[in-house]
């Protein structure tokens, strides 16, 4: 996996053998490594079996994709999506070879690599075609909600000074980007035969499509959070609920790594990106938290209320060393400005642990052994978002009447066809 925004610009797209420039990108939002599909021969093994028309269209679609994929590291906003109306133009029509009466699921050869290192995966199966799309598109728009929350032509490691409106577009973005990761696990991964899943790249894999789907929601609630802490009429309790939301989320896709294979440098640097989010989620959890038992009257609260606010500190000094990692890690990215609710978290949280504990130091002094000194536990809420809805679209019109029986061609179109080959040999 790699980083969103942090998608390394030092890869060259447009030939072998040219300098690759080494610029440290920042990250916002998390974005796995990106596919993109690389030409494939789909005129050969459709031919003759299913109509000149549709063999052209179905090659002339990808072959858009293929070459808007080509620069994406350099795309804005804008180029995104363009290159998310390509593939929702070429999907429909792929889908026709994944149907039964087509009996053409494995008869193209498809190949997709990735961005960062270049690692190629051909698989003849329609179905894996179709998943590299709804992927591609779900990283597209991780992508782009990159883009947003760091505008290119902002000052390096400065603030980050985004409009509400495009928080908002961002958390639109990255509940599109989860609704399309669930598809996949849900409803994609389960047409796929066992043996063709073996040959899977390891960002393919069930559990590490789960926990991106479930890190959209997190990355989703952060922003959610920020915007409330600037919030005057957002209460205690609304920021305390949107706090330990977070911590549910980010955890919960750590734990979806679990059985996955995480050994090379992508699966390393995700597996650091949430331990780093989760202590940042924790602290400020038990910030919130310890502000909210403080306002109880009775001294047990005041000392539950110290214990939070102590845990919230400790956890923010972690939550800065696995900041570092995660950056040092490869790829490397810059290490990023505080932002959302984090942006004054770093001098709130100490400040504010210092005066309670001076404040109701002497509780502790008078009941040691008490254990209402341990850390309560954080409490547990409802999580209330959910992957946004994502259907595949109907199959293209085009397939109509395909059965995927040799069809009869004229001299002429023969003779075409071989013209058409070696025009482009």
């Amino acid at each position: 996996m790699g980083c969103g925004p942090s998608i390394p610009k030092k890869y060259t797209i447009g030939g072998k053998g040219r300098k690759r420039r080494s610029i440290i990108q920042e990250v916002a939002v998390f974005v796995p490594t990106v596919r993109i599909p690389v030409a494939s021969d789909i005129v050969h093994p459709l031919r003759g079996v299913v109509s000149k028309d549709l063999v052209d269209r179905l090659s002339s679609l990808r072959a858009h994709v293929v070459e808007l994929a080509k620069e994406i590291y350099y795309a804005d906003v804008s180029a995104v999506s363009e290159l998310q109306h390509a593939l929702e133009e070429y999907l429909p029509v792929v889908l026709g070879l994944t149907m039964k009466e087509s009996r053409l699921e494995s008869s193209v050869q498809f190949r997709w690599k990735t961005l960062d290192d270049d690692q190629e995966c051909c698989l003849a199966s329609a179905w894996y075609e179709v998943l590299s799309v709804v992927h591609m598109m779900a990283m597209l728009a991780l992508f782009e909600a990159n883009l947003t929350l760091i505008p290119k032509n902002g000052q390096v490691g400065g603030e980050r000074k985004v409009s509400e409106d495009a928080k908002k577009d961002v958390v639109d973005s990255l509940l599109r980007a989860s609704g399309c990761l669930d598809y996949s696990v849900h409803r994609i991964l389960v047409q796929i035969p066992a043996q063709v899943k073996k040959s899977f790249p390891t960002y393919l894999q069930e559990g590490m499509l789960e926990a991106i789907s479930i890190q959209a929601l997190a990355q989703c609630v952060e922003i959610q959070l920020g915007l409330a802490s600037e919030c005057e009429k957002a209460t205690l309790s609304v920021k305390r609920r949107l706090a330990c939301e977070q911590v549910s989320y980010f955890s919960q896709a750590h734990y979806c790594l679990s059985g996955c294979d995480t050994s090379d440098s992508y699966g390393k640097k995700l597996l650091l990106f949430l331990k780093w989010k989760c202590m940042e989620a924790k602290a400020v959890a038990y910030y919130y938290h310890g502000l909210v038992l403080d306002k109880g009257g009775e001294p047990a609260s005041h000392i539950s209320a110290v214990c939070c606010l102590s845990a919230a500190d400790d956890l923010l000094s972690e939550g800065k060393r696995a900041c570092l990692s995660f950056c040092l890690a490869n790829p490397v990215t810059r290490v990023p400005p505080p932002w959302g609710v984090m942006k004054n978290m770093h001098k709130k949280i100490p400040d504010v642990a210092y005066k309670k504990f001076q404040v109701y130091g002497h509780l502790f002094e008078k009941d040691k052994n008490s254990a209402l000194q341990s850390i309560p536990d954080l409490p547990e809420f409802a999580l209330s978002l959910r992957p946004e809805g994502y259907e595949l679209p109907s199959t293209d019109s085009i397939w109509e009447n395909v059965n995927g029986q040799p069809q009869i061609q004229s001299l002429k179109e023969h003779l075409i066809d071989d013209e058409d080959e070696v025009d482009t040999k």
